[in-house]
């Protein structure tokens, strides 16, 4: 059975990962239980648009990955999850350093193991604010994913 990854081995490995590395995405830190991970886009020379703003799509890059990955570590092995759609909303021009904090509850997983508890497929919305260094939200991302149990691990009875 392969080792589990830990929460800092993913981090520096998400750092190093060309992507991230080139456009000024820095995961600055995933919380051992995997419930929350906050994100930093430095604005630079190679990711501002024509205006010298954050270019929209970094600002959607540096979020896109991270409620997958923190609902995925936290339901474990047992479930398949996916990302499924996803949404930008830009508020306000990005004129430095921001950031996206994103934090998952108990009670959130919760709600996705009572709806896949029977084999059906949970698709819940996810939402985090992706704000400047002076605190206005330059936008608002909305993803959802798509999480099922894993068919060799429902109850027999949902399997049939």
């Amino acid at each position: 059975m392969p080792r589990r990854q830990s929460a800092a081995s993913l981090r520096r490995t998400i750092n190093c990962w060309p992507p991230y590395l080139f456009s000024g995405v820095r995961v600055m830190e995933i919380a051992d239980d995997w419930s929350s991970a906050r994100v930093r886009l430095r604005l630079s020379w190679f990711n501002r648009n024509y205006v010298g703003t954050h270019f929209g799509g970094s600002l959607f890059a540096m979020s896109d990955p991270f409620w997958m990955l923190l609902t995925m570590k936290s339901l474990g092995r047992d479930y398949v999850v996916w990302d499924k759609a996803g949404e930008i909303e830009f508020l306000a021009p990005g004129r430095g350093d921001v950031f996206a904090d994103f934090r998952l509850t108990e009670e959130r997983l919760d709600e996705i193991r009572r709806a896949t508890a029977d084999g059906g497929k949970a698709l819940p919305w996810f939402a985090c604010d992706i704000v400047g260094e002076d605190g206005t939200v330059v936008a608002r991302v909305r993803k959802q994913l798509y999480v099922r149990r894993k068919q060799h691990k429902q109850p027999e009875a949902a399997r049939s």
